[in-house]
């Protein structure tokens, strides 16, 4: 279809066997297109609107970076209205994420806030096998979430995004 129709506005996460890959070919193009050094560059995080909740419907591909979408909180649910990580409602073991334009942006230039450093795994299983990167082959990155509270609050609750859950 990329081939065909052209390459999509949105992306769901969870499609791609390598998500790392496709999230780092997000950052070369940005850094090749502003001439900036792959190792200066990282993403910075944008929460989708409240209204934005059929994210494959947008029309308009991002200046830079991705739309992304699909993935699901565990310890964690976004409040639409407070734009900020909540407590899960009880007995709800994962609750929808919102999705994140990933904007790829020099390191220096990242706005500060109070955010969670929320991992984003493929599986709900929260481990994998180290491959040569040395990293682990479920892990797929941190994204900054908005929070209210304290960072801390959402590490003792194990507050993580996840790709795929479970039957």
């Amino acid at each position: 279809q990329w081939v065909n129709d052209g390459v999509p506005t949105t992306f769901p996460l969870y499609a791609f066997f390598f998500t790392q890959a496709f999230l780092t070919g997000s950052k070369q193009n940005f850094a090749r297109k502003h001439k900036v050094e792959i190792d200066k560059v990282d993403f910075d995080f944008a929460v989708l609107e409240e209204d934005e909740k059929f994210y494959v419907s947008r029309k308009e591909k991002p200046e830079d970076g991705v739309y992304c979408f699909g993935m699901y909180l565990d310890g964690a649910a976004w409040s639409d209205t407070k734009k900020s990580l909540i407590e899960s409602e009880p007995k709800v073991l994962y609750a929808p994420s919102p999705g994140f334009h990933m904007i790829p942006s020099r390191i220096e230039d990242f706005k500060e806030g109070q955010n969670y450093e929320c991992p984003l795994y493929k599986t709900a299983d929260r481990r994998g096998i180290l491959s040569t990167t040395g990293h682990s082959t479920n892990f797929v990155m941190n994204i900054r979430v908005p929070s209210d509270v304290d960072p801390d609050h959402w590490i003792r609750r194990g507050a993580c995004l996840l790709l795929t859950l479970k039957d």
